[in-house]
């Protein structure tokens, strides 16, 4: 296997373990066992188990940021409230269900999940809810919705709704589909961002 593949190989290898069995589950032992090589193989690598999971955690961090980037746009565009919202949320949970490890790693994070890595994640909530209090307020513009609406507390609804539809995606995909939620957002969205 080319060098390249084989470290993302490790790499996914070392997600699976940590979603399978949490932080305490995951070794060196573990992670080769699971990607069916022996522990040399790792270390020709990775000097160490604590370089693994920092390469890791960065390259989760870049896909989840990277989706986002698509889900949350910077620009709302023209559309209707709902829709946009509605939309999004869509989006979110499709880029869900494309890499559920990864999102399962962010928002089912195991138990025992080092502060640095909780760090991370909340520096990037963060970011997004910025992003969405601009939508926010883009569409209090184009409502009739009082201009006195909390957006900060409108935004963190949004973000908490959304985060909630991705937890029930990965534990009952089944019940909560990505398109009963679009239904459910762009209904009750379609209530408060009437034009």
């Amino acid at each position: 296997m080319p060098p390249l593949q084989r470290r993302e190989q490790l790499i996914d290898a070392a997600l699976s373990v940590i979603v399978r069995d949490g932080y305490e589950g995951v070794s060196i032992e573990a992670i080769a066992r699971t990607a069916g090589v022996t522990r040399p193989v790792i270390y020709d690598h990775f000097q160490n188990l604590g370089e693994l999971l920092q390469v890791l955690i960065k390259r989760e961090e870049r896909y989840a940021l990277e989706q986002l980037a698509v889900v949350v746009p910077e620009s709302p565009g023209e559309g209707e409230p709902a829709e946009l919202f509605a939309g999004a949320v869509r989006r979110f949970l499709d880029v869900v269900a494309s890499r559920p490890e990864t999102w399962r790693f962010i928002l089912l994070p195991p138990e025992g999940t080092p502060q640095i890595v909780r760090e991370h994640v909340e520096h990037n909530r963060a970011l997004i809810l910025e992003r969405i209090e601009m939508l926010v307020k883009w569409a209090i513009e184009r409502s009739a919705i009082p201009a006195d609406l909390d957006v900060e507390l409108g935004a963190r609804a949004i973000r908490s709704l959304s985060e909630e539809a991705g937890r029930m995606l990965l534990t009952d995909p089944e019940r909560y589909s990505p398109e009963r939620y679009e239904r459910f957002f762009h209904t009750v969205m379609d209530r408060i961002w009437s034009v």
